[in-house]
């Protein structure tokens, strides 16, 4: 049982920062000091909440760049998240920000720093200890070594965070060794790479955890265990789009800073079945049509480095592909979120909160939102399955914004991070300049869903088939109709304006007209190459050969050592601004 002085521990005391005295005052929640000095009206308080404190250490101390200390044994130093605004990105930097205290004597000192490290073990439960660490060697600048040793590695000292460094060797070493080796003790697991590194470990922890409950997690209608593993991300790939949707920045401090401290984000799933019982797993995108065409032609100019994808992209553009086939999907409740409500998910999102308190009503049922492919989606609550055919530019999926520097809104901004459902975006067959300005939005603040070949849908679960010889311009019925008799449950048959009318008016049981898409290109395409009869599927960057594909989202499968983007319209840095007499200024969680 917790003692008094554990819960509503307080310590107040006279210390000196730098040549002015300053009344220091310790609880269970936050570390305040300000200015003693009477002569003085516009007195400066700070407040560090303890939860953002990194630690503490005897005597006068710099850790980075490289670690000193000076102690004459009066003095001790508290290092603490620090924030200020990028304003390139959308989420604000962490830094280590120190302040070094004087005692009147030893006794004092070490009174202090004892007090500071209780409360740090008391009130940040979930601060990890010990961190398995994977860091890619040959991911982007080949720098990943460089970027552990010098930058994070020190902090993870400074907070007394244990880790044991593993540098990959080959592709799946991480996978492989997160699936067959002893994880006892450890907290969380790190990746020092970009997002093929963090695919790795999210492949192994997924597939460690259902293989320790005993789960097929091929079985599309298996319910997936949520994993106990913390993943942190340590930025240092050639692309770190997760990395960016989840903190706001690429910065392998700030990300070190938010592992440190214990901040624990929920981040939902899509697990992609395919092939004869293979399964793959996703969290940014999976794309068909353009995107999948796009990684598949890079595969070929990978000696190019980076600027193979922006070749790619425009090869693929010039080439001017569409695709037939028939998107099923089963809608999400539109009175919680809609994919056009203009939000963002930011640090301490509404909708993913109240997310929570649903997907996990009953304890004994972590998916109870998923927890049945052939149960629960057929509820009337759950909706009914929606069916389109045509032809698409590219149909996509995503569980996040999939933000990155070059879009910094974008595929989806106002998809959330950890409510359940994913975001469809469907891109009918249009003209290449109709096709150029949708890409263009996504670099820019513009809706790229205000086009009129463009439309997104919130759902739960997608299923994408090839259309039949002469089915491009007729209902699909056949098809729907099988799979209507394997779920159970009914399916809408449509086209674009079939599916429009279904977020129109919410109609169920109604058969709907399909309409041919076929647009008449003005031109004849990159070198005027044969369209290809099917594209792959571009899963968070690996690429699945088979076309037909079966998704479903996971709410809240896995945790990132995250937030959250911080709004920086909020950012108040106290270090530097001064306040009026009597008044507080609080670094904020």
């Amino acid at each position: 049982m917790k003692t008094q002085m554990e819960t509503d521990l307080k310590l107040e005391s006279s210390l000196w920062v730098g040549n002015k005295r300053h009344l220091a005052v310790l609880t269970g929640w936050h570390l305040r000091w300000t200015e003693a000095d009477k002569k003085n009206p516009d007195k400066k308080t700070v407040s560090v909440p303890v939860a953002e404190v990194v630690g503490v250490e005897e005597g006068r101390v710099e850790i980075l760049p490289h670690k000193s200390v000076e102690d004459t044994g009066r003095e001790f130093t508290v290092f603490y998240v620090k924030r200020s605004n990028n304003r390139t990105t959308s989420g604000l930097l962490w830094r280590l920000g120190r302040t070094q205290f004087t005692c009147p004597s030893r006794v004092l000192r070490d009174q202090w720093t004892k007090h500071l490290w209780t409360v740090l073990k008391t009130h940040s439960p979930l601060r990890p200890h010990r961190l398995l660490v994977f860091i890619n060697p040959f991911g982007g600048k080949n720098k990943g070594r460089q970027i552990y040793h010098s930058l994070v590695a020190p902090l993870f000292e400074l907070a007394g965070i244990s880790s044991h460094v593993i540098v990959t060797e080959r592709a799946n070493h991480a996978r492989d060794h997160l699936l067959k080796k002893d994880l006892t003790g450890f907290d969380g697991v790190v990746c020092v790479g970009g997002d093929g590194m963090f695919n790795e470990i999210l492949h192994g922890v997924i597939g460690r955890t259902q293989q320790e409950a005993g789960l097929c997690e091929n079985d599309p209608a298996v319910t997936l265990q949520q994993c106990p593993l913390h993943i942190g991300i340590i930025p240092a790939g050639s692309t770190d789009c997760v990395c960016y949707a989840t903190v706001g920045v690429i910065d392998p401090v700030t990300s070190a800073l938010h592992i440190v401290i214990g901040d624990s984000q929920p981040l939902d799933v899509c697990s992609v079945h395919y092939g004869p019982g293979q399964v793959r797993y996703s969290v940014s995108l999976v794309g068909y049509g353009f995107y999948g065409d796009v990684l598949a032609e890079s595969e070929k100019h990978r000696w190019m480095g980076p600027f193979r994808y922006d070749y790619s992209g425009a090869v693929v553009f010039l080439s001017n592909r569409s695709y037939s086939g028939t998107v099923q999907y089963l809608p999400a409740d539109p009175l919680l979120s809609s994919p056009r409500d203009k939000t963002r998910c930011l640090s301490g999102c509404g909708v993913c909160s109240r997310s929570t308190e649903r997907l996990f009503r009953n304890s004994s049922d972590s998916g109870s939102l998923y927890s049945s492919y052939s149960g629960p989606f057929s509820n009337d609550s759950e909706g009914e399955w929606v069916s389109v055919d045509g032809r698409f530019k590219c149909v996509s999926l995503t569980c996040m914004s999939s933000s990155c520097a070059k879009s910094p809104l974008g595929l989806s901004p106002s998809a959330h991070l950890a409510d359940g459902t994913g975001d469809l975006i469907l891109v009918w067959d249009t003209n290449p300049l109709g096709f150029l300005k949708y890409l263009h939005r996504h670099t820019t603040t513009q809706d790229q869903f205000d086009l009129p070949f463009v439309e997104v849908h919130r759902v739960k679960a997608v299923r994408f088939a090839l259309a039949s010889r002469g089915e491009e311009a007729e209902d699909n019925g056949s098809l729907s109709n099988g799979m209507d008799g394997e779920d159970g449950g009914h399916v809408e048959n449509g086209s674009r304006a079939g599916s429009l009318q279904h977020l129109a008016a919410g109609a169920k049981g109604q058969t709907m007209t399909s309409e041919d898409k076929t647009v008449t290109p003005f031109m004849c395409g990159l070198c005027c190459r044969k369209t290809p009869a099917v594209s792959v599927w571009n899963c968070d960057g690996e690429i699945l050969p088979f076309p037909e594909i079966f998704c479903k989202i996971h709410g809240q499968l896995v945790h990132l050592y995250a937030r959250g983007i911080e709004d920086g319209a909020s950012l108040r840095d106290c270090t530097e601004e001064r306040v009026e007499s009597n008044t507080t200024c609080i670094l904020q969680r």
